[in-house]
């Protein structure tokens, strides 16, 4: 992304953020001081940018944001927190994203070319991955995880310290009470597995052995009578035939609130 340098006069930008000479400021924004903000991003007018915020690189912020702000957590004390957003991440309008809290691990975290639409809300201690979708009006409940090429459908809940693994795809509305595993499309309130995101995961590049053997490892999980445990005995011995079934596996094991089922 090209920039030309560009603060608006009308802009407040706090003498001790840290402001790359290749940024773009709109009219009316605020930055708050112990901002950093990197070379080629864009922030639009009206948009809040509080202090122990980091933006990377190349990010486009749209108008009306409120970015680092406090968490919505009434256990907060104005500890010491932070937001770290890294590079070639796209915000729209009207998005809130809070930072950390010391009840957890002090900041929250989004990764690189992800896709925010307008109205989404990324609460404290959230950690997102890398290019992930999140459809207008999304919400993230604090603590909760989002791992690589996740999409969320519009208006998709996320309760609080939820994990939704990699290459996941919700269906607008969705209701998340539980973690949900690699590869899964999810429907409903509260959200129900209801197949493989094959369709996703051919656009990237995934071949037919290995969509074959999600297939399979899906069905370990969801449409065999299976416990958990036994779900991962079949893992395991899949695994040993096509490596990225331990994406379920390494899921799996790490989830605290259980599979949504």
């Amino acid at each position: 992304m090209r920039v030309t340098n560009s603060i608006h006069p009308t802009a407040i930008v706090h003498s001790s953020a840290k402001i790359h000479p290749n940024v773009h400021i709109g009219p009316y924004s605020i930055i708050e001081a112990g901002v950093e903000v990197g070379e080629g991003t864009v922030i639009g007018n009206h948009v809040t940018i509080s202090g122990n915020t980091i933006i990377g690189k190349n990010n486009k912020i749209y108008h009306s944001s409120s970015i680092g702000e406090d968490p919505q957590d009434m256990k907060f004390a104005n500890e010491d927190t932070r937001l770290i957003i890294g590079n070639n991440n796209l915000i729209r309008e009207f998005c809130t994203i809070n930072k950390g809290t010391s009840q957890d691990k002090n900041e929250t975290t989004i990764g690189n070319n992800n896709w925010i639409m307008a109205y989404c809300h990324i609460a404290h201690d959230c950690i997102l991955g890398d290019h992930i979708v999140m459809a207008n009006s999304s919400t993230l409940g604090g603590h909760v995880e989002i791992h690589n090429h996740a999409v969320l459908g519009g208006a998709t809940l996320v309760h609080q310290f939820c994990k939704i693994g990699a290459h996941v795809m919700t269906a607008g509305g969705s209701g998340i009470q539980k973690d949900v595993p690699p590869f899964v499309i999810t429907h409903g309130n509260f959200a129900k597995p209801i197949g493989v995101n094959s369709e996703g995961l051919k656009r990237r590049n995934f071949n037919e052995n290995q969509l074959s053997f999600i297939k399979k490892g899906f069905k370990a999980i969801y449409r065999k009578e299976n416990s958990i445990d036994q779900a991962l005995e079949e893992l395991e011995s899949l695994a040993n035939e096509e490596e990225v079934i331990n994406l379920y596996i390494d899921f799996i094991k790490k989830s605290t609130r259980g599979l949504i089922r």
